[in-house]
């Protein structure tokens, strides 16, 4: 199979994760897909290809001879899809695309507008994968896992290529944030790593959020309403004193690049008792542990202005940016970007506007930044990839793996 042909293949299979699930992975049928990338690598000729108690998938290309001493590289990729759209009975189709909006359901009416999807009008002359506007695609990470299988192939039907050993690594639930939770980065065995996990052709990662969760309990007392007066502590009002109180710009919907932000992802109650949860972003460790402190100091002028204990506030920290890890491995960005150009994509630096499997193992002592895939619009129905992508991040694997800088 090609990469095309693999991505197709791959994208067959749901493996929506389940961020309400105690489980590991959260969905079993992730192990689905794990399985059979595990076989597929096993009848490549890998080493050890193998899927863990976990899902996790793990293989090793041997080193050519001569190049044992070379330090293993590692490529990683994420099985699992998001649930922000359909993930099952995905129907993915092959268009040209020459401009304008794309009709991806006529009997729904769901069309790719262009004027809305500026990345399309790159994309002219291209031939393009797209779904049917009822699911997402799955690109994210079914395309890297896709390019790193076949740079893999590719790297065995020519064995005069010379290389060090290459370990890939393909994890679960990365979509919920534990992706890295159980992955064992001594058996893998390598001194660094890239995910490849990233968007638009030529993106080369390094730098992501800092991360935390921020969970908001309001206890309120509830009374008749004809019996209130001087009595009622609604729950709902206070809570929704809570969030007026945070910065109003400051959310996603005002903020890019380096701007960090307050995001209310959900909020649910009633007079007795509310709920808010919040996640916290900001590329700056200062400016992230502020953003902390103001959760925490406007809880405490809550609770001095309703009574001890009316607002309740839990603080989990997701992950921490990658680049501290990074710098001083800054070769590996060296070595990344030469790969692109030797292949005709040009690099370009962009920080995460969230994290990745390898912000968390950047801290499990496996340096390991990001690059892009070629998908775009990812967790949406209107996610695409352009077929020219995949087979230039395979080339450019390929080269990654066996240049010498």
């Amino acid at each position: 199979m090609n990469v095309i042909e693999r991505f197709l293949h791959y994208v067959s299979f749901d493996t929506q994760s389940d961020a309400d699930s105690g489980a590991t992975p959260s969905t079993e049928k992730q192990k689905v897909l794990g399985a059979e990338l595990a076989a597929e690598l096993s009848q490549l000729g890998l080493q050890n290809a193998h899927m863990d108690e976990y899902g996790y998938v793990y293989a090793w290309l041997p080193a050519t001879p001569g190049c044992e001493g070379i330090p293993c590289m590692g490529l990683i990729a994420h099985m699992d899809t998001a649930c922000a759209a359909p993930g099952a009975n995905v129907k993915p189709r092959i268009l040209r695309y020459e401009g304008g909006d794309i009709v991806l359901n006529q009997e729904k009416h769901i069309i790719m507008e262009a004027g809305k999807f500026e990345s399309l009008s790159a994309c002219v002359g291209q031939e393009l994968i797209v779904t049917d506007g009822t699911t997402l695609l799955g690109a994210d990470d079914k395309a890297g896992i896709a390019e790193i299988i076949s740079a893999i192939d590719y790297l065995l039907a020519h064995p005069e290529i010379p290389h060090g050993r290459v370990a890939v690594g393909f994890t679960t639930d990365e979509e919920v944030g534990r992706g890295a939770d159980h992955f064992n980065v001594e058996g893998f065995g390598a001194a660094v790593a890239y995910t490849v996990d990233g968007g638009a052709l030529g993106e080369l990662e390094y730098e992501n959020f800092n991360a935390a969760g921020a969970e908001v309990t309001v206890h309120g007392i509830n009374i008749h309403p004809g019996s209130a007066k001087n009595k009622m502590k609604n729950a709902l009002l206070i809570a929704h004193e809570f969030a007026s109180l945070l910065p109003p710009a400051e959310t996603p919907a005002h903020t890019e690049g380096y701007e960090g932000f307050y995001h209310l992802s959900w909020m649910k109650g009633d007079e007795t008792e509310a709920r808010l949860s919040y996640i916290i972003r900001d590329h700056d460790r200062t400016r992230f542990e502020a953003r902390k402190k103001t959760m925490e100091d406007i809880a405490a002028y809550l609770n001095g202005k309703y009574g001890e204990d009316t607002v309740e506030l839990a603080l989990t920290d997701q992950y921490y940016n990658m680049r501290e890890q990074i710098e001083p491995h800054m070769y590996l960005i060296l070595k990344a970007r030469a790969a692109m150009e030797a292949c005709g994509v040009q690099p370009v630096e962009v920080p995460i506007r969230g994290g990745t499997d390898g912000a968390r193992l950047s801290y499990m002592g496996l340096p390991c930044p990001n690059l892009c895939t070629g998908g775009l619009n990812f967790h949406s129905v209107h996610e695409y990839i352009p077929t020219q992508a995949l087979e230039k991040m395979t080339q450019v694997l390929v080269k990654l793996v066996t240049s010498e800088i």
